[in-house]
C-alpha cells in the first residue's frame, strides 16, 4: 500500500542511510573546503581528491537536493546552505563529526544491529571482538578522527555550560575521563582562580598538554593518566564527567561513580554533562536525534543514553545524591546533573 499525498511517508526514513553516508564522503574528501571560495566543476573536485569526476558529480548532486551543495549552473559545484558546516575551521564546524559518525568501524557495527538486539552483545564485539575504546587504542587515524570530533562537539558544549554553571565556587576542578582536555580548558578559562585536573587513559591523553597550552591553562592544570573503573585521584573539589557514563551499561557505569566517591570528600561536588532522554518518547526533532545516539551507543559502546530517574538512580547506587539539573541552552542538548555524597535531595 502507498501512501496518499496527504500522508506522511516513511520512505524517506527507508533512505536515510544514504544521504548519511553521502555527508561522511564529502566531509572525508574535505569538498567544503575545496569550494569555500566558490563554485568549481566536478572535473577539478575530482583532480584535487583523486576521485571518479562521473562518480563524484552524481555524489555532488545528490547532496545538492539536500542543501549541503549548491549547482549554480550544471556542473559546477559550491557550498550550499548547509555546507559550511563541513568547512574544516568554520564556526560550529561538524566535519570532524561526520567523519566519525560515518566511518567504516560504525557501517559495521551498525550492520550488527539484528545481532545485537537478537543477543544483547554489541555490534564492536561481533564485528571486530573488541570493545570500542580498545579499537580506538589500537587504531591510532581513528582515534584522531574521534578526539577531534569530541573536541569540536565539546568547545560548544563548554560555552554554554560556563554561563548556565557557577564554576567560580571552586578551586580545585577535576574533569574525569576529559580526554584532552577542550572542555576543563574552556571551564578553567572562565575561572582564573581555579586550578585544574584532567584524568584520562594514557590514550585519551594524547593531545592534552597541547590543548592546554593553547587555552593558556597549563601551568594551572596538572594532567593524570589512570583507569576510572580502579580509582579516581582524591582532593577535587568538583569533578567532572561529562559524556562519560553514557558510554558504559548500568554496571560498568555504577563502578565508576562508586570510584568517585572513594575519591570524593564531604565537601565535594560531582557533575555529570549528559544527554537527558524522555520519560516518553515522541517524534520530535530532539527526540530523533537523541534516539539515534542511544541505538549507536547499543551497536558500538553497550553504552545507554539514560532519562532524569535514571540518573538518579544510577547516582544513589554509586553513594550520591542528585541534587539539581540545569538543562543547557542551544546548541547543546545536555544537561548538568549536580549531586553530592551521601546526603538527600531532589533535582
Amino acid at each position: 500500500m502507498t501512501s496518499s499525498a496527504s500522508t506522511p511517508s516513511v520512505m524517506p526514513l527507508i533512505a536515510a542511510f544514504m544521504v548519511s553516508r553521502l555527508v561522511y564522503l564529502a566531509a572525508e574528501l574535505g569538498i567544503a573546503d575545496l569550494i569555500a571560495a566558490g563554485a568549481i566543476t566536478a572535473e577539478a573536485l575530482a583532480e584535487k581528491t583523486g576521485t571518479h569526476a562521473p562518480a563524484l558529480r552524481r555524489v555532488l548532486r545528490a547532496l545538492c537536493a539536500h542543501g549541503v551543495f549548491a549547482e549554480p549552473v550544471p556542473g559546477h559545484f559550491g557550498l550550499g546552505p548547509l555546507g559550511a558546516q563541513l568547512q574544516s575551521n568554520s564556526p560550529g564546524s561538524v566535519r570532524n563529526f561526520a567523519r566519525f559518525f560515518g566511518d567504516q568501524r560504525s557501517w559495521k557495527c551498525l550492520a550488527e544491529l539484528e545481532h545485537v538486539v537478537r543477543t544483547g552483545q554489541t555490534g564492536m564485539q561481533s564485528a571486530f571482538g573488541m570493545d570500542s575504546f580498545q579499537y580506538l587504542s589500537s587504531h591510532p587515524a581513528d582515534a584522531a578522527v574521534f578526539n577531534a570530533a569530541m573536541a569540536d562537539v565539546t568547545r560548544q558544549i563548554a560555552r554554554v555550560a560556563v554561563m548556565a554553571y557557577d564554576f567560580s565556587a571552586f578551586r580545585r576542578i577535576m574533569d574525569v575521563g576529559g580526554g584532552n582536555g577542550t572542555f576543563l580548558a574552556g571551564v578553567l578559562r572562565a575561572t582564573p582562580a581555579a586550578s585544574g585536573v584532567l584524568f584520562d587513559i594514557p590514550a585519551g591523553l594524547t593531545a592534552a598538554h597541547e590543548t592546554l597550552r593553547q587555552a593558556g591553562v597549563a601551568d594551572r592544570c596538572a594532567v593524570v593518566a589512570g583507569d576510572f573503573f580502579k580509582s579516581v585521584p582524591a582532593n577535587a573539589d568538583l569533578m567532572m564527567l561529562k559524556s562519560v557514563i553514557h558510554d558504559w551499561d548500568d554496571d560498568r557505569a555504577t563502578e565508576i561513580l562508586r570510584q568517585c566517591r572513594a575519591a570524593a570528600s564531604p565537601n565535594t561536588k560531582l557533575l555529570l554533562i549528559e544527554r537527558i532522554m524522555p520519560d516518553r518518547m515522541v517524534p520530535t526533532p530532539a527526540n530523533q536525534r537523541s534516539a539515534s545516539l542511544d541505538i549507536r551507543m547499543l551497536a558500538i559502546t553497550g553504552g545507554i543514553e539514560r532519562t532524569e530517574e535514571e540518573y538518579r538512580r544510577l547516582l544513589k547506587a554509586s553513594g550520591f545524591t542528585a541534587t539539581r539539573m540545569t538543562v543547557l541552552p542551544a546548541p547543546s542538548d545536555l544537561a548538568l546533573m549536580e549531586a553530592v555524597p551521601g546526603g538527600s535531595g531532589v533535582i
